[in-house]
């Protein structure tokens, strides 16, 4: 994945649609658009064209950068045995045919050990494995890895090892703060470009929320003039022998800018994967979508007072608490005791601004999160519960296996967008445009609920002349409206045993499907053996 297009396209279209899911102001779609086709994830060194792979020399610099803020230099190889070499091998699903996989690839990227034999790295290095592997600096030997928990949404992922040979003669990094603004910075990783550690180092030049490419969400991150390139992915961002970040990805087009995940995130994710037993829960959200209110006319209308500042609620997902207890066309004027401005910003040390997501990104699911609001001219204050949020087409599906079904030749699956992803880099302009908006602007209106379509038609005599209807969403079963894939299951397992001849399945635009159960029965077991498919369901 050293160049993950697919991804990126996702996270367009989260912008596209869902830019309000977390609660910030919304952008024109025009600036995601361009800057998330500028951004890559970095971890694949082998996937590096040959043309790119090598770049010139730009000057060598000595191990002893960057210089300490007391004046003195620090020293880095005595952090070298902490950081490791990934060697991943993954297989990913085939979409379009989910009862296989694609052809394995090798890739590598890297890691460091931190406290409670734990080695950190970056949730894309480990995406979607087979197998993995770790190395020691200056050791040969490979050591067998396994992954403890995984949070693609921050790109982050633990790893360990049950070799009591590796740990030997290693100790942890310890983690440092949020780094001032050109403050010196040194990413340690292994590149591509050669087999032992390299050392890039730079600044910081800005530390605000950014595009995550492989989670499709946006996070707090650092962005830096080091280079971070293929393999680096996972390696850490140091100052003083302490880590500042992790190496995640960097802008396609520009020169040496690159961001690392900040000690926050990190430090959400390692508790969060701690308070809930070793699984990786998320980040939590309102689910509103908010309107700047930089006019005067805007704040005067909604009975603003010339010191207040704050966002206009525009929308409230459904199957929310902010459903509950907000309502549209109130007016945030604070939130968790920061006062919110008028272009959806608060306070961030310094003289800095940041979006009020931030505020949303220190707190865990089920955290309450008291809100000031103005609501018809009265202010109140408000605590709401702040959940992960539930897709009705999910973003990502990485480590999981699809879900299908397959009756009579119909293949029916859950719409994803790793689905869509599978109709190429330019998968928005390329995909069919029904299924392409329902994954941009579809929310779950009922828990559980699922946009199943038809997605192929493995052909016989009994589905003939029904391959038109792909890539259409399913509505009803037999009389009955579906709501997920295992819903549709049970369905068509109910009719077999109903007195009706037929089963009848109603996609959109009321096109309809009907297919004798008798004649269902007899060709199923046939086409499944033709295709050389072992199971007809995966739920």
């Amino acid at each position: 994945m050293a160049l993950m297009r697919g991804t990126i396209a996702g996270l367009v279209s989260r912008m596209r649609g869902d830019a309000f899911l977390t609660g910030r102001v919304a952008r024109p779609v025009s600036i995601f658009v361009e800057e998330s086709r500028r951004l890559v994830s970095y971890s694949r060194a082998s996937a590096l064209s040959p043309r790119k792979a090598f770049r010139p020399a730009e000057g060598a610099r000595c191990l002893s950068w960057p210089h300490s803020r007391w004046g003195g230099s620090v020293d880095l190889s005595m952090t070298f045995d902490s950081i490791i070499k990934v060697y991943t091998v993954a297989a990913s699903p085939n979409w379009f045919m989910p009862w296989q996989t694609k052809q394995q690839r090798e890739s590598t990227g890297s890691g460091f050990i931190i406290e409670g034999r734990r080695i950190i790295t970056n949730a894309h290095c480990v995406a979607d494995q087979a197998h993995v592997m770790i190395r020691k600096h200056g050791d040969p030997t490979k050591y067998t890895a396994r992954v403890v928990a995984v949070g693609h949404e921050c790109d982050l992922a633990l790893l360990t090892t049950d070799s009591e040979e590796f740990w030997e003669g290693t100790r942890p990094l310890s983690f440092g703060g949020i780094p001032e603004l050109q403050d010196p910075v040194a990413v340690v990783g292994y590149p591509t470009g050669g087999d032992n550690i390299s050392v890039s180092v730079g600044v910081v030049s800005r530390v605000e929320p950014q595009q995550y490419v492989h989670g499709a969400t946006s996070l707090l991150a650092i962005q830096i003039d080091a280079a971070i390139n293929p393999g680096n992915s996972g390696g850490p961002a140091l100052i003083n022998h302490e880590v500042v970040g992790v190496a995640f990805q960097s802008l396609e087009g520009a020169e040496n800018i690159g961001f690392i995940i900040p000690v926050p995130i990190i430090s959400h994710f390692l508790r969060d994967v701690e308070k809930n037993n070793g699984v990786y829960v998320g980040f939590p959200a309102l689910g509103i979508s908010c309107q700047a209110m930089e006019n005067t006319q805007l704040r005067s209308f909604y009975g603003m007072t010339t010191n207040e500042t704050g966002v206009l609620i525009c929308k409230i997902r459904p199957l929310t608490d902010s459903a509950i207890k907000l309502k549209e066309h109130d007016v945030i004027l604070e939130i968790d005791g920061q006062v919110v401005g008028n272009d959806g910003t608060v306070v961030f040390r310094n003289r800095e601004r940041i979006s009020f997501d931030y505020v949303l990104s220190r707190k865990f699911a089920g955290d309450k999160i008291e809100m000031g609001i103005l609501r018809n001219g009265e202010r109140m204050k408000i605590m709401v519960e702040a959940q992960p949020l539930k897709h009705l087409v999910p973003i990502q599906q990485y480590d999981l296996l699809p879900r299908y079904f397959i009756y009579a030749g119909l293949v029916f699956t859950p719409l994803s967008q790793p689905y869509l992803h599978e109709y190429g880099d330019d998968w928005y302009n390329t995909s069919p445009r029904r299924l392409c908006d329902r994954a941009l602007m579809g929310e779950q209106q009922i828990e559980d609920q699922e946009a199943v379509i038809l997605s192929q038609v493995l052909q016989d005599s009994t589905n003939a002349g029904y391959e038109a209807l792909c890539n259409m969403q399913v509505l009803m079963c037999n009389d009955v409206k579906v709501l997920n894939l295992q819903h549709l299951v049970q369905l068509i397992h109910e009719g077999e045993k109903g007195e009706k001849d037929f089963h009848l399945i109603v996609l959109e635009d009321n096109r309809v499907i009907a297919l004798r159960k008798d004649q269902a029965t007899n060709c199923h077991a046939a086409i499944l053996k033709r295709h050389r498919i072992a199971s007809d369901v995966q739920l």
